[in-house]
């Protein structure tokens, strides 16, 4: 039997994409986040599973520099996030980052196509060839037929679809996702789990699904638990 190939003498391994190590963040006497680390590299999907309250999503929100942690730190391709300024991070938020959230949050003064628009307008990009691109990832995740609308005149499962459109069309690094499927019904929310997972894979994006149900993060490559604010495994 040949031995494992093992590392030279003072070779480094290459860091995590993302990596948050010994995360602690308190919201007044409340302590959210006591000691939580968490990596993932690019092209993985990772869950993060916990109860409400269990401090998932303040972790989410520190990872995606959101929110700033009170101790710890968060690097991104060998970037320390919180040593970024506001305008720093928004940036950041806006090339390298996209969010998939349970309500989709799409904007109801704008068409579906608009919505999906928007990120690429507000980095720069004219109108035309960001509305082509919108088009592009809409008829991916199939809802080309939706471009017109306002998100009111949509089902649910379609503009959560569209919001997953909006997320994927800068072409992030990270999606993060927070419970993106817990306003839908089991047949919508499995559909828009398989082509978030199939855009991800195509893409090369790592995915940090916040997720409180077994069934979602079973399409995860692997899980995080928060409990009481810590990660009990990463």
């Amino acid at each position: 039997m040949t031995a494992p190939a093992c590392a030279a003498p003072g070779q480094r391994t290459a860091p995590a994409l993302l990596s948050g190590t010994g995360l602690a963040k308190a919201f007044g006497p409340t302590t959210a986040l006591h000691d939580a680390s968490l990596s993932i590299e690019a092209g993985e999907l990772v869950a993060v599973m916990g109860s409400s309250g269990s401090g998932k999503s303040t972790l989410l929100h520190c990872l995606a520099g959101i929110v700033r942690p009170d101790a710890g730190s968060v690097s991104y391709r060998g970037t320390r996030l919180e040593q970024l300024t506001d305008t720093g991070r928004s940036a950041l938020r806006r090339s390298d980052f996209g969010f998939l959230f349970q309500f989709g949050q799409l904007v109801p003064e704008l068409t579906c196509l608009e919505n999906v628009a928007l990120p690429l307008r507000l980095n720069g990009l004219r109108r035309r060839p960001a509305e082509r691109l919108a088009r592009e990832w809409l008829d991916r995740l199939e809802v080309a037929d939706a471009a017109g609308q306002r998100p009111a005149a949509v089902s649910g499962g379609q503009g959560q679809r569209v919001a997953m459109a909006r997320a994927l069309v800068t072409s992030p690094k990270v999606v993060f996702a927070d419970e993106p499927t817990g306003a839908l019904d089991s047949l919508n929310g499995e559909r828009v789990l398989r082509l978030l997972r199939a855009a991800a894979r195509e893409s090369g994006a790592a995915v940090l699904l916040v997720t409180h149900e077994a069934r979602v993060a079973a399409y995860a490559d692997r899980e995080v638990v928060v409990r009481d604010g810590r990660t009990l495994a990463h």
